[in-house]
C-alpha cells in the first residue's frame, strides 16, 4: 500500500511529515510528495519520482513555515510512477489537494464526466478525480464537500484533503482501506499507518468502513457519509516504532499473509461489474489477436510458476485451447513453436525476473500477442508486454511471497474467464457463478486466516522435528501443495516436496513413515475421493497425516491426524484458501527452528540475474 501521513498543530508540519514518510520506506513505494499550507494561506505542493531522497533535496531550503500539511509515498496502480502522477493532486483552482491510497473503480465514468463538465485533469491516476469532485461539491465547509463527492466514489480508499481556505483542518476517510488518527493535545495527525506517528503520539482512534473524520488540532470528528456522527474509541499502543512497521507482527511474512484479504479486495476491484460480469479492460487492445490465438504459453518462476499452473487449468478448461506453463529458465532453450496466435502470459512479482523477461522477449520477437501479470507498475517486464494486469496486491517486504501468490491465481482465474467469454466457450451462467466466488473470496480468505492462525503455532510445534515434509494435492490442489512446500523449504530450511498424489506409488512413497508426515491438500474437489485414497496410501506406510480440508467434510477426520480447515469456494479459486494455513504452517515451523523468516538464507526478493 502507499503511505499517508498528515499534520496540524502548533509545530512545523514539514519535518514531521517527512519523518512520517520515512518511516513508511519500508512499505515500498515509487515516488513521494508533500502538499503545505502556512499561516497566510499559502499552498506548497512538490512531488517527486523515485526515493524519498529526491523529495528531500527537492524542498531543501525552501520549504515554508507551516502548521499544517500532508505527505505520501505511492505505489503506482493508475499511471506510470513519474512526477505528475504522484500524490498530491489538485483541483482546477489549486485551492484543494488529496492524498489516496487504494483505487477507485468507477474512475473512468467520472473522470469523463468530470472532463465534460470543464475541468481539466493532468495525471493519469484515478485519485485526481476525487479533488475535482471535492472542488464541485465545496461550498464552504470541506468536511461536507468530501461527504458530497465519496457519495459518487466506488472503491477502495483511504484519503485526506485538504483546503488552503480552512487552516488548520484536515478531512479523512477510509474505505477498505487503513487510516488511523492520532491525537496528542494540541495537535492531532492522521496516518495510513501507526509507524508514521507513533514517535509523536501513542493515542490513536482507528477509524472504521465508511467513516469520514474531521481532523484538527485540539481533536477530532468521525461521521458516516450521511455526517451522523459515531463514537470511536482511543487505543493507547504500546509497540515501539520499530514493531510499529510490521503493524504489530513479529515479521513482515506474519504481516502479509494476514494482509491477504486486503490484497484481493484490491486485486479484484474494478474487475468485479455490478452487472455480475468481468471485466478486464487492460486487455481491450489486445482483442482481435486473442480472438484468433490457437495455444497459450505462461512462463514464470518459482511462486509464480505454480500460480501459472493454476491460471493454465482454468485456460484450458474455459478457452478450449491448450494451455502450458514453462518454467522461465528453461523456454529459451527448448522453445515451444512461437507465432502470432501463440499468446504468451508471463508472471512475475516484481517484474525484472530476469528468467521471465528473457523468454517474454524471444516471444515478443516471434510475433506473439504477450500478456503481462505483476505487481510493478513501470517494471521491465511492462515494456515488453502488449498489455498488463497489475496485481494490485501492494509492497511484499518478506522474501517469501504470500500475498502475490494468491492475487497471481486470482488475476489468471479473472483472465481465463475472460478469454473464455470472448472465445464463446464460456457461458453466462459460469460467469455468474465465478462472480459470485470471487466476489465472496477476499471474506472466506479472512475467516480460513481467523480459523487456523490460532492453532498454527501449536500444529508446527507437534511437527517441527519431522525429518521431511511429502505435499500432494490433484487437480486443482496439486499448485497449492507446490507452494505449499516450498513455503516451508524456503523459510523454515526443512526438507519437503510436492508431488501431484497420484504419483506417490510411482517412487515417492518410499519416503513416507513416521519421521515424514504427508501434508494434503484434499479441499472439496472433483478429484477429492481419488486424493482420499492416495491419503490411505501414505497412512498405511505410519505417516502422519496434515490435510487441508473444506469445512463440513464429514470424513477427512477419519484419514487425518490433523485437519486446517478453509471455506468452500469455487473449485478453480481453491489455492488461494487452502495456501493459507499452509503460509502459516511453514512460518511457525520456521520460527520454532529460528531461521530468520523474513529475509532466508541465500535468496532474494527480486531475481535479475539468468
Amino acid at each position: 500500500m502507499c503511505g499517508i501521513v498528515g499534520y496540524t498543530g502548533p509545530r512545523a508540519a514539514g519535518p514531521i511529515l517527512m519523518e512520517g514518510l520515512r518511516r513508511l520506506e519500508y512499505r515500498g513505494y515509487d515516488s513521494a510528495g508533500i502538499a503545505l499550507v502556512d499561516e497566510e494561506g499559502d499552498l506548497f505542493v512538490e512531488k517527486r519520482a523515485g526515493k524519498l531522497a529526491n523529495l528531500t533535496t527537492a524542498i531543501a531550503d525552501r520549504t515554508p513555515h507551516a502548521a499544517m500539511g500532508m505527505a505520501h509515498t505511492r505505489w503506482a496502480t493508475h499511471g506510470r510512477p513519474n512526477d505528475l502522477n504522484a500524490h498530491p493532486h489538485a483541483d482546477c483552482s489549486g485551492r484543494i489537494t488529496v492524498i489516496h491510497n487504494g483505487i477507485i473503480e468507477n474512475f473512468r465514468e467520472l473522470r469523463d464526466g468530470l472532463e465534460a463538465r470543464g475541468h481539466r485533469l493532468e495525471s493519469e491516476t484515478d485519485t485526481e478525480a476525487i479533488a475535482h469532485l471535492v472542488e464541485e461539491a465545496y461550498a464552504g465547509d470541506l468536511a461536507d464537500a468530501v461527504r458530497a463527492a465519496l457519495r459518487l466514489v466506488q472503491g477502495a480508499y483511504a484519503l485526506v484533503v485538504m483546503h488552503k481556505a480552512e487552516l488548520g483542518r484536515l478531512v479523512g476517510a477510509r474505505q477498505d482501506v487503513p487510516l488511523v488518527v492520532g491525537l496528542n493535545g494540541e495537535e492531532s495527525f492522521i496516518a495510513s499507518d501507526v509507524a508514521a506517528i507513533l514517535a509523536h503520539t501513542n493515542r490513536i482512534v482507528y477509524l472504521e468502513e465508511g467513516d469520514i473524520v474531521d481532523v484538527r488540532p485540539t481533536g477530532v470528528v468521525v461521521t458516516d457519509l450521511a455526517g451522523v456522527v459515531m463514537e470511536r474509541p482511543e487505543t493507547i499502543i504500546d509497540w515501539t516504532p520499530e514493531v510499529a512497521e510490521k503493524g504489530g507482527y513479529e515479521h513482515f511474512m506474519l504481516k502479509e499473509i494476514h494482509e491477504q484479504p486486503a490484497a484481493l479486495r484490491q486485486a479484484l476491484a474494478g474487475r468485479l461489474g455490478r452487472d455480475d460480469r468481468l471485466h478486464l479492460p487492460e486487455i481491450d487492445v489486445l482483442l482481435p489477436v486473442l480472438r484468433e490465438v490457437t495455444r497459450i504459453e505462461l512462463v514464470a518462476c518459482g511462486t509464480a510458476s505454480y500460480a501459472a499452473l493454476v491460471g493454465a487449468s482454468a485456460l484450458e478448461a474455459w478457452t478450449g485451447l491448450p494451455a502450458r506453463v514453462t518454467v522461465g529458465s528453461e523456454f529459451r532453450y527448448s522453445p515451444p513453436p512461437l507465432d502470432g496466435k501463440t499468446l504468451v502470459i508471463a508472471v512475475t512479482q516484481s517484474g525484472e525476473t530476469a528468467d521471465t523477461i528473457a523468454p517474454t522477449r524471444l516471444a515478443r520477437e516471434r510475433g506473439c500477442p504477450i500478456i503481462a501479470i505483476t505487481n510493478t507498475v513501470g517494471s521491465a517486464i511492462t515494456r515488453e508486454a502488449g498489455a498488463v494486469l497489475f496485481l494490485q496486491a501492494g509492497p511484499e517486504i518478506a522474501v517469501a511471497a504470500s500475498k502475490t501468490f494468491v492475487t497471481q491465481v486470482t488475476t489468471l482465474v479473472v483472465l481465463a474467464a475472460v478469454l473464455g467469454r470472448l472465445r464463446g466457450t464460456m457461458g453466462e451462467a459460469a460467469e455468474r457463478e465465478l462472480v459470485a466466488a470471487l466476489r465472496a473470496l477476499p471474506d472466506a480468505a479472512t475467516t480460513a486466516l481467523a480459523w487456523n492462525a490460532p492453532t498454527s503455532s501449536d500444529l508446527a510445534r507437534r511437527y517441527v522435528n519431522s525429518r521431511g515434509f511429502m505435499f500432494v494435492g490433484r487437480g486443482a490442489t496439486y499448485p497449492a501443495a507446490l507452494e505449499g512446500a516450498l513455503k516451508l523449504k524456503e523459510i523454515s530450511y526443512v526438507h519437503a516436496e510436492g508431488y501431484p498424489a497420484g504419483e506417490l506409488k510411482h517412487g515417492p512413497i518410499s519416503l513416507l513413515d513416521a519421521e515424514c508426515p504427508l501434508v494434503a491438500v484434499a479441499t472439496r474437489s472433483s478429484t477429492y475421493d481419488k486424493l482420499i485414497s492416495n491419503v490411505m496410501e501414505g497412512r498405511a506406510r505410519d505417516a502422519r497425516v496434515i490435510a487441508v480440508a473444506t469445512k463440513g467434510d464429514p470424513q477427512i477426520e477419519r484419514f487425518a491426524d490433523d485437519v486446517c480447515w478453509v471455506p468452500d469456494t469455487h473449485e478453480a479459486l481453491s489455492a488461494v484458501l487452502a495456501i493459507i494455513p499452509l503460509q502459516l504452517f511453514a512460518y511457525h515451523v520456521a520460527i520454532a527452528r529460528g531461521t530468520d523468516v523474513d529475509q532466508p538464507r541465500n535468496l532474494a526478493k527480486s531475481v535479475t540475474v539468468e
